[in-house]
């Protein structure tokens, strides 16, 4: 029954601590613009196959992650706007361009049960993808605006007489 013995603390030997936690060399700005570049390459190649909106809206998605990825001259990109960065580059946008290319050109006009054509259903999806784009570019605007804020009243602070100076 030795695991139900209590083990004193000074017998627990701490591991080695790695100062600097191992991070996803994808995750770095430098690869979300390698990423970038390949799925603008992609959809450049996909376009004789694309209705002409949807290279154009397309484009513009990948323009919106171009500015997020950019918000990391500033600062690191917040997590949440990697994650975001990543998955649309890497999943979403790829894999709705490359379901719509797999339709059969003659059925990308044809109503289907939602009422909806291939062609309507792509455009709304890449719409949804700019939408969400859009949000985390304003949220890393903001987070921008915000350390601005913080860094004015800190410098306010700091160099202005004291409130408790009489």
């Amino acid at each position: 029954m030795a695991w139900l013995r209590r083990t004193d603390a000074r017998d627990a030997q701490p591991g080695p601590v790695d100062p600097k936690p191992a991070t996803d060399p994808g995750d770095s700005p430098e690869a979300l613009r390698r990423t970038l570049s390949q799925a603008v390459t992609f959809i450049n190649r996909s376009s004789g196959q694309l209705p002409v909106k949807a290279v154009v809206d397309a484009r513009r998605l990948t323009d919106t992650l171009a500015e997020i990825i950019d918000t990391s001259e500033v600062r690191p990109l917040d997590i949440y706007a990697v994650i975001s960065v990543r998955a649309t580059l890497r999943d979403y946008l790829p894999t709705t361009l490359r379901g719509f290319v797999a339709v059969a050109p003659e059925l990308r006009d044809t109503a289907r049960a939602s009422g909806r054509t291939p062609v309507q259903s792509l455009l709304e999806q890449i719409e949804a993808l700019q939408n969400s784009a859009s949000q985390v570019l304003v949220a890393a605007r903001n987070q921008d605006v915000d350390a601005l804020m913080t860094q004015g009243s800190f410098l306010k602070t700091k160099f202005s007489g004291s409130d408790l100076d009489l």
